[in-house]
């Protein structure tokens, strides 16, 4: 990632559950979310957290997971 910061602590964790404060962390980064399907709880999961798409996608294939079945969302400011 652009300036190394580790992003570790909100993968696996709902993008709906984060604090304002790790909101604002996360502004301006991707994230990469889990595309819903009905077999699926609603519930969104960061699964990768970069500065790109790509990053995330690279991020997702070093996990051994498919990049493809992901929906990736820019993070905007809070408010």
């Amino acid at each position: 990632m652009g300036q190394y910061e580790d992003f570790s602590m909100f993968i696996g964790r709902p993008i709906e559950g984060l604090k304002l404060s790790e909101r604002w962390r996360l502004t301006g980064k991707w994230v990469a979310l889990e595309i819903y399907t009905p077999e699926r709880l609603p519930m969104r999961i960061l699964e990768a957290v970069g500065d790109s798409v790509a990053e995330c996608a690279a991020l997702l294939a070093n996990r051994g997971l498919d990049p493809t079945r992901y929906e990736y969302l820019l993070i905007a400011e809070p408010y």
